[in-house]
């Protein structure tokens, strides 16, 4: 009798990927945004919320893979969008809706940034909370090309000279938002904001580093109790 074999063929399963209805109910994207809020929630939880899918997670995590983050995914087109598998032209729109929504909130923030017309401008933001402190603090505010407000950083607390203060931390923060020009200042706890020969020579270094990395010092203000000093009205170290 002639031996008959038998083949047997392996059937191969996808790899299992959970669901958002696998999910218990507290840790779906839609319920954590609702008990913790936006700012709890991971890019892709947020994203999901948005698709409002079955496979939401899953397919958000694949969209920001895919297009290498937010803005990738931001440049990418609709029919782009839905070539992820289960997200279709509603959830592309809503996706495109969400990052537009985004773009003009960060247009309009921007359009709201508190704007550097003179030494008082600055002083304003900066004398309320440095005024009356205990010790020396160093600040730095960053300014785009329209002399509007991109941030605040407190770079050195404690006695402050030419010395102490590195000029490549000074200007590090700046470079990164892109900053046109800085306005420097620091306080003098004894509440006199008189300059002295150490913040001259301060002020003299970090003008002429400026120039170099192509960002402006602006000014230098000293602030003493209830008052304050601009150096650039004054020319020292601005000569």
């Amino acid at each position: 009798m002639q031996q008959m074999s038998f083949i047997r063929i392996e059937q191969r399963s996808e790899p299992y990927r959970p669901q958002v209805r696998d999910l218990p109910a507290r840790e779906r994207p839609l319920s954590r945004l609702r008990d913790a809020g936006a700012p709890a929630l991971s890019t892709a939880e947020l994203l999901a919320c948005m698709l409002q899918t079955a496979d939401a997670l899953n397919q958000a995590q694949e969209l920001l893979v895919r297009f290498d983050g937010l803005p990738g995914l931001d440049r990418a087109s609709e029919e782009e969008i839905t070539q992820v598998p289960g997200v279709g032209p509603a959830a592309a729109a809503r996706i495109k809706a969400g990052l537009e929504f985004a773009r003009r909130l960060s247009v309009s923030a921007a359009d709201n940034r508190e704007l550097v017309r003179s030494p008082s401008d600055i002083a304003a933001l900066l004398l309320p909370g440095m005024a009356y402190l205990e010790r020396e603090h160093f600040v730095v505010v960053s300014l785009d090309t329209r002399n509007r407000v991109l941030g605040k950083q407190t770079l050195y607390i404690g006695s402050l000279n030419a010395a102490h203060v590195r000029v490549a931390e000074v200007f590090q923060g700046p470079i990164r938002r892109n900053a046109a020009a800085v306005v420097v200042a620091h306080n003098h706890p004894s509440g006199d904001p008189s300059p002295s020969p150490e913040d001259v020579v301060l002020t003299r270094q970090l003008v002429e580093a400026g120039r170099l990395l192509d960002v402006e010092v602006l000014d230098h203000l000293v602030i003493g109790a209830g008052r304050f000093v601009s150096m650039r009205e004054r020319r020292l170290g601005f000569e």
